[in-house]
């Protein structure tokens, strides 16, 4: 018997390409396996905000009473951080069984990394007896794994640009590629305010259910707390979700809409939607890491991520200096992303990534020297992110702050050993 890391090893070996869009073989092989889950089943799509949706999602319902199932990628530190049973990472070894029934059933057809590793935990979903199963697209929607299972309700977050080369040059082509999800006659909802027409587009020619923010469901603000509206029901005085940023209110008001859809299926009641926003947790996502310095984590790793980043790093108030740690995938808009929060940074610790499609520290140096037109910034290259946060915190006062940001990659690789709690070195203080 494999263990996990024997059957992730045995799947980077057995297709050519990384991604390999069509769902032709993975219905093959779901076919062989009989795969079919019985529990309400919500897919979640979008350029950003889908892990968040998924998170508040699971934690309203664990807080419900149901049993929830979740797919979501990719992983920070942990494969098994992808399939969660009951608000809890699922097993290795548990793993390893749905790696081999996979194996069994696929004969000599050829299956992806992703594609193997989506039907495992499809397979181990479909085992669980659950009351719902929520559903993480990796990529796009159309053609993504995911999408051999039909929804009862969509969700389609912010549309942005990423993965150009694969889902399209622009927001209407790119939403066309995450309205893949849609099925006839079921609910889809739109988180982003501003969507493509061709999502709305669709949707109508479908038949689907289309909730629109401002339309269907909306919500409102101040300092202390929120309400939301939709389709005959109202929640007031809500608190914050606490995952933070100003953009988590756009999921929130996305999730709550899916609770609604959902109800007739899954009765929920208000205190467990405020329990459930209040307590969900969802590492590297605007995450504020109390210490001397503070710390903050963010898998922003495309142009709109960074956008919102550098907004809510604003909202924080002052700090003398902030010390950025930066690894990146090199198809990404690079030059866009610095762009946009260049203000922000005043020293630069780019990392080198252990995986083939990355930048070097190296270039993204080079990518931020005709960008920079401030003087007083520094910057310096490293060969792994630990080591580049090392190196931010020997140059950090106790009242600075440090940003960990860009790929999962980036963020994972300084929690191997857990969330490091910052402890700089105060004026004065004599060195160990």
């Amino acid at each position: 018997m494999k263990t996990l890391s024997e059957w992730l090893a045995h799947c980077e070996t057995l297709h050519p390409q990384a991604i390999d869009m069509g769902l032709s073989r993975v219905r093959q092989v779901a076919q062989q396996m009989n795969l079919s889950i019985k529990a309400p089943l919500i897919t979640v799509a979008g350029t950003n905000g889908k892990g968040s949706t998924c998170a508040m999602l699971e934690a309203i319902y664990l807080q419900a009473g149901y049993k929830t199932g979740v797919f979501t990628s990719p992983h920070l530190v942990l494969f098994e951080e992808r399939c969660r049973l009951h608000g809890e990472s699922a097993k290795a070894h548990e793993f390893a069984e749905a790696f081999a029934f996979v194996e069994r059933a696929r004969g000599d057809i050829t299956l992806t990394y992703f594609e193997f590793s989506t039907l495992a935990i499809m397979h181990m979903l479909s085992q669980a007896a659950l009351d719902v199963v929520i559903l993480e697209v990796g990529l796009g929607g159309r053609l993504d794994a995911v999408n051999i299972l039909d929804t009862d309700c969509a969700i389609i977050t912010s549309i942005d640009l990423d993965h150009t080369a694969l889902l399209g040059n622009d927001r209407e082509a790119i939403g066309l590629e995450k309205a893949g999800i849609m099925r006839s006659g079921k609910t889809v909802i739109l988180s982003d305010p501003v969507p493509p027409e061709s999502i709305v587009k669709h949707a109508a020619s479908l038949g689907a259910d289309l909730w629109l923010m401002g339309r269907d469901f909306n919500f409102s603000g101040d300092p202390l707390q929120w309400s939301w509206a939709g389709r005959g029901r109202r929640y007031s005085g809500l608190a914050y979700p606490a995952l933070r940023g100003a953009n988590q209110l756009l999921n929130a008001s996305g999730v709550l809409a899916a609770v609604e859809v959902m109800r007739p299926q899954l009765p929920v009641t208000a205190q467990a939607i405020r329990n459930g926003l209040a307590m969900v947790e969802l590492t590297g996502r605007f995450q504020i890491v109390p210490g001397e310095p503070v710390l903050v984590l963010d898998v922003a790793h495309n142009p709109h991520s960074v956008a919102a980043l550098a907004a809510n790093l604003d909202a924080m108030g002052f700090y003398p200096t902030t010390h950025a740690v930066f690894g990146a995938m090199a198809d990404k808009d690079l030059p866009t992303m610095l762009r946009k929060i260049l203000p922000m940074v005043d020293a630069w610790y780019f990392t080198d990534l252990p995986l083939t499609r990355a930048s070097s520290a190296a270039q993204l140096a080079g990518i931020l020297g005709p960008l920079n037109t401030r003087k007083d910034v520094q910057f310096s290259v490293h060969e792994n992110p630990q080591k580049a946060l090392d190196s931010a915190i020997a140059a950090a006062s106790p009242t600075d702050r440090i940003l960990v940001f860009g790929s999962f990659y980036t963020v994972g690789g300084v929690l191997q050993n857990g969330i490091p709690k910052l402890h700089a070195k105060h004026l004065g203080q004599p060195t160990e």
